[in-house]
């Protein structure tokens, strides 16, 4: 199987769109990380669902745990107002790696290799063209591990 063939159409995000659309898309779709787009559509990072929750949790919670405790369940239930007025850039992490991008004639086991070397739920499929890149869909996890094992059958 070649990445072209694994790659599925997937939701992805540009890197100036909404927060807090881009976390309903996560929540309503159970999607695991959003793959985001620069301004012309070529992969620019994986947004994971825990760095989501990560910017909405505040520093001083994430720096002393144990004050999760004293926040009472009414200011807790609004964590999400956080994203208010927030850019899907402004929940990437400062030292956000490139996405792993796969050419369109990987195989399945090139596939798995880069995605377990920089341990990200979804690669990108993607080509290059005379006017940029391309994407031709993503592989998640998921779908590469439910691919082995029907070839593995």
């Amino acid at each position: 199987m070649r990445a072209r063939e694994l790659a599925v159409e997937y939701e992805t995000v540009g890197i100036d769109d909404d927060a807090m659309a881009a976390a309903r898309l996560m929540a309503e779709q159970s999607l695991p990380a959003l793959l985001v787009l620069d301004e012309r559509g070529a992969p620019r990072a994986i947004l994971p669902a825990s760095q989501m929750i990560k910017t909405v949790v505040p520093a001083y919670v994430i720096d002393d745990p144990t004050l999760a405790a004293v926040v009472d369940e009414r200011h807790a239930d609004r964590l999400c107002q956080a994203l208010k007025g927030r850019t899907v850039h402004d929940c990437l992490s400062e030292s956000v790696p490139a996405p792993p991008v796969a050419e369109p004639d990987a195989t399945a086991l090139e596939v798995a290799a880069l995605m377990a070397q920089v341990r990200s739920p979804l690669v990108a499929v993607a080509e290059e063209q005379r006017d940029g890149t391309r994407l031709l869909g993503v592989i998640t996890a998921a779908h590469l591990l439910e691919q082995l094992l029907i070839a593995a059958s």
